[in-house]
């Protein structure tokens, strides 16, 4: 039998009756392959109370002098309460020990930055692992006690030998260490922390909130997995919000250049960094229900071709809370370098640019975080006249077939136009499979429902 690998996300672990679902998921899927588990940190549908952001609070707390003491205390009465009403014994105790220990090496370390005031990316890594570590250490043991041999494995010392950067050397070598401690667990089911070990720079900062994804993607890149299934709580990819349009419908299937346009421009897809590690490996990836496991889900394909006209659109979809950062030259003509200062002074600030537009001597350009605009304007005063736009959206409508269907991007202009919804910016990539325009987002839910209704349903 083939691997798959399964990864759960914190919301799907986040009560004990929702675990206890989680791993008869697991059971029901060992009848037909052999089955590999990556898990977030529990949570529940507030992620400000989910246990990574508890975490980060504690973390936060230490830094600065306050008490963390009360966050770790109340993270423990969380996960032991869990573990006493899942797991049985022999093996209630044993993970009861494993937590306790898990959090008392917590405090200590939390103890020390207490007292040195700093933390470093590293140490910032190591103090999000411990919700990993504690929900595969529950999940464990709740899969022994069902009668289905698992295996706790720990990744956070996965990496052994430095990086510069997490490129594609780095990546080979995670998931040689991968495929290494897999094969060491034998014929019991293998339960991974998403947390693998230190990437350069940290691992919120490289790749983000969403790095379990990632370590279920090296995985199964690594094991050469039939399928990476990617558990939530709906039912696929939708082809537009499902709360802001009434006839959006579940996508069967989509390409993973679609995925990842929809994933950037506003709706919650997969992790871009996962996507490119199993497409590389030309594995499908699944997103499922975990409340209702027998929907087929949505399959992103690295295998489908492009089948013509017959779906110039695919989803429609919005992303929110967007600026507009208007640059236009102090000089007329022949304005040498304008645009790659202005590129630069982004850089430098590390502000991240969704779409841009251009002429000879102007450029707008969105971002959805304005953290160190305020310096970055500073600078781009040098260059010519800044103005800010805010309280903006990027509406964007995708789809693998628009290089075939002539006059798409007139019919969603024409539609917006007829609703009266003003465009301040359009944008299309060389890929043609997104056409994008940035509208005022008080807008933002009558434009997903006017272009679904006349283009996508």
């Amino acid at each position: 039998m083939q691997y798959v690998v399964q990864k759960f996300g914190g919301t799907s672990l986040g009560k004990a009756d929702r675990m206890r679902a989680v791993a008869e998921i697991v059971r029901a899927s060992l009848a037909n392959d052999r089955v590999i588990v990556a898990l977030s940190a529990m949570s529940s549908y507030v992620k400000s109370e989910g246990t990574t952001s508890r975490l980060i609070e504690a973390a936060d707390a230490a830094l600065n002098r306050r008490d963390f003491y009360r966050i770790i205390d109340q993270l423990e009465e969380y996960h032991l309460e869990t573990a006493r009403e899942l797991i049985n014994e022999p093996f209630q105790e044993q993970v009861i020990e494993q937590v306790d220990f898990e959090l008392k090496a917590l405090k200590s370390f939390l103890e020390a930055i207490n007292v040195i005031g700093e933390i470093s990316p590293r140490s910032h890594d190591v103090i999000i692992s411990t919700g990993e570590k504690l929900s595969a250490l529950i999940f464990t043991g709740l899969l022994n006690s069902m009668g289905i041999d698992a295996e706790y494995v720990n990744l956070d010392s996965l990496i052994e030998k430095p990086f510069a950067a997490a490129n594609q050397e780095f990546y080979a070598y995670t998931r040689a260490g991968l495929k290494k401690r897999v094969k060491l667990c034998g014929h019991k089911v293998p339960v991974l922390t998403g947390y693998f070990g230190f990437v350069p720079g940290g691992i919120i900062q490289s790749i983000g909130r969403g790095y379990t994804d990632l370590t279920a993607a090296l995985t199964a890149a690594a094991v050469n997995a039939r399928e990476l299934q990617v558990w939530k709580e709906v039912d696929g990819v939708f082809s537009a919000d499902p709360r802001k349009v009434e006839d959006a419908h579940v996508l069967t299937s989509i390409t993973p250049a679609e995925a990842a346009e929809l994933t950037y421009y506003g709706s919650e897809v997969i992790h871009p960094f996962t996507m490119e590690q199993v497409i590389r490996a030309n594995i499908p990836i699944r997103i499922k229900n975990t409340l209702n496991p027998a929907a087929a889900g949505t399959i992103i394909d690295p295998d489908m071709v492009d089948t013509g006209p017959t779906r110039p659109a695919t989803a429609v979809t919005a992303k929110r809370n967007i600026t507009v950062v208007n640059i236009d030259s102090n000089r007329m003509l022949m304005a040498y370098g304008f645009m790659a200062r202005v590129f630069n002074i982004f850089e430098k600030y590390g502000i991240v640019i969704d779409l841009i537009a251009t002429s000879e001597v102007s450029v707008s350009m969105t971002i959805d975080n304005e953290k160190n605009l305020g310096r970055a304007i500073t600078d781009l005063q040098e260059l010519g006249e800044v103005t800010v736009r805010r309280d903006l959206a990027i509406l964007s409508l995708v789809g693998r077939g628009q290089k075939h269907c002539v006059g798409l991007a007139g019919q969603m202009f024409s539609e917006l136009g007829r609703e009266k919804i003003n465009i301040e910016m359009i944008s299309q990539g060389a890929s043609e499979i997104n056409i994008s325009c940035v509208i005022e987002d008080a807008h933002a839910d009558r434009a997903l429902q006017v272009i679904h209704n006349a283009l996508v349903r």
